[in-house]
């Protein structure tokens, strides 16, 4: 009877662990913007994981048609995660650093910041949840003289945004009609010519998820109409993940999120405030005519989120 009773609970708990590996694998392709299936995407990779323990305790009752199909939804999983570990060919082109990193308002250390500029030697940075507090504690560590050209759009708390560029900026953009600031800029770099250089922040989703979708569709548009004719680099606080399908929508075409194209699998960068760690990666490079070799996460005391790093190689077009 005991055996009975091990076997019984055994089979339940991994039946739920494999339901909730199928519920992740639906949650990546899922559109809809209902908030708690928004929310739960995020978490997709960790329900997956689920679907391992449910084969595992499956094999382990003997239940073998149980197994195969647990087994079928770890295969499924995997195959939507696997892209963040294998590394794409790129080509020649001129190597550049670039960091985007969210402030937390003016809470993150501004020396820390921008001294992780200096050494990394970091060309362009995009910044999100900027205020004119936080310009003035950048300007006062030395980032202007790290990065002399910029294009700010401060705000109070978390609207503002900006980037900062060792290279001369022109053709700078603010982008009308979203809760936050989204701006962008060409920056003319040497032997390979203009850049774009876009800093986006869409609104989080828990905010208003019909909000959230129309925003990533519209930031999606403006990367459509992006000039064909040039490499474009994308910094930003997406508030969404690579399980987010909206997401990936963006990171296609001619554009593709840099850390799937370097294999940098699962970058987690937020939340860093809290007693738990960083569980989701919502801070993103999305890339045109253009690959990452290397991206990573770079601390950032102060801020709730970890920043940013990457090599990026632009290349010409012609």
């Amino acid at each position: 009877m005991r055996a009975q009773v091990v076997r019984i609970a055994v089979g339940l708990v991994a039946g739920t662990a494999t339901l909730a590996g199928a519920t992740g694998v639906g949650l990546h392709f899922i559109r809809w913007p209902l908030e708690p299936l928004v929310l739960a995407a995020s978490g997709a990779p960790y329900l997956i994981c689920g679907a391992v323990l449910g084969a595992v305790g499956f094999a382990a009752i003997r239940q073998w048609i149980a197994t195969g199909v647990a087994v079928v939804v770890v295969a499924a999983g995997i195959a939507t995660q696997a892209p963040l570990y294998f590394a794409e060919p790129g080509g020649d082109g001129q190597p550049i650093m670039a960091m985007q990193a969210n402030l937390l308002f003016d809470g993150a250390d501004p020396t820390v910041l921008v001294e992780q500029v200096r050494t990394r030697d970091i060309a362009i940075l995009t910044v999100n949840e900027l205020t004119r507090t936080a310009v003035e504690s950048l300007t006062s560590a030395g980032l202007d003289q790290l990065l002399p050209h910029r294009f700010l759009a401060p705000g109070r708390t978390a609207s503002g945004t900006g980037i900062w560029s060792r290279f001369p900026l022109s053709d700078t953009v603010e982008y009308d009609g979203y809760v936050l600031n989204q701006v962008s800029a060409t920056a003319t770099v040497p032997d390979v010519g203009p850049v774009s250089i876009y800093a986006f922040h869409p609104v989080p989703p828990v905010y208003d998820t019909g909000v959230w979708a129309d925003e990533l569709s519209r930031l999606h548009e403006i990367l459509r109409r992006a000039l064909a004719d040039r490499p474009a680099i994308v910094g930003g606080d997406f508030n969404a993940t690579y399980d987010h399908a909206r997401f990936r929508a963006m990171a296609s075409g001619r554009f593709a999120d840099a850390a799937v194209q370097a294999g940098a699998g699962h970058l987690v960068t937020y939340p860093t405030d809290k007693r738990i760690p960083p569980l989701v990666g919502i801070d993103h490079f999305l890339l045109a005519n253009a690959y990452a070799t290397s991206v990573d996460t770079v601390a950032v005391p102060g801020a709730d989120h970890r920043a940013l790093v990457a090599r990026i190689v632009l290349t010409t077009v012609g």
